[in-house]
């Protein structure tokens, strides 16, 4: 058996909303490079993020890890 190492993904963002028991919104703002005419355009997502202790406020800065799904859209965990 060889052990195969995987990659955990990890994107940094701020919390919007905390509404949700264990829950937080986290928005994630990238930038991406057009293909074609090579400009930089800033692209944002939504992911809900696993918060155990209800610690995070909105307006937070925080780094989400992919992980198991926990429920039906919630696949990423709050790290710091």
């Amino acid at each position: 058996m060889d052990n195969k190492e995987t990659k955990v993904r990890k994107f940094s963002g701020v919390v919007v909303s905390t509404k949700m028991n264990k829950t937080a919104v986290v928005l994630v703002e990238r930038t991406k490079t057009h293909p074609k005419y090579k400009k930089q355009y800033k692209t944002s997502r939504r992911y809900k993020a696993h918060d155990e202790n209800n610690l995070c406020k909105v307006g937070d800065s925080v780094v989400i890890a992919e992980c198991r799904p926990i429920s039906k859209e919630k696949k990423w965990r709050i790290i710091k």
